[in-house]
């Protein structure tokens, strides 16, 4: 099932409570949306889609991710995605 993030640059396709995937699209989005932000629980994230798209943490230089990474994320951390030209496909598992 799919749902629209309304205010956010990218669309939720849920597999499970935990787990679910998401795509941002850049063609329907404004890069500043792309905000630094902290998530409530720790997340496994794969990259599945998408060539130059980075992420990066606070404090940190900021890192290309591409598809077949796996990048753990604790809760509570700041971080942001930094987008490119193309489709980007993450699977998240959230674990609890």
């Amino acid at each position: 099932m799919a749902e629209i993030s309304i205010g956010k640059p990218y669309d939720d396709h849920y597999i499970s409570d935990n787990s679910w995937i998401r795509i941002f699209n850049p063609d329907v989005t404004d890069s500043e949306e792309y905000v630094w932000h902290r998530d409530k629980e720790t997340r496994v994230v794969e990259v599945l889609e998408g060539n130059g798209w980075k992420l990066q943490f606070d404090n940190e230089l900021p890192f290309v991710i591409n598809k077949g990474d796996t990048i753990h994320i604790e809760k509570m951390v700041y971080h942001r995605i930094i987008p490119s030209n193309n489709k980007l496909r993450i699977k998240i598992n959230e674990v609890i």
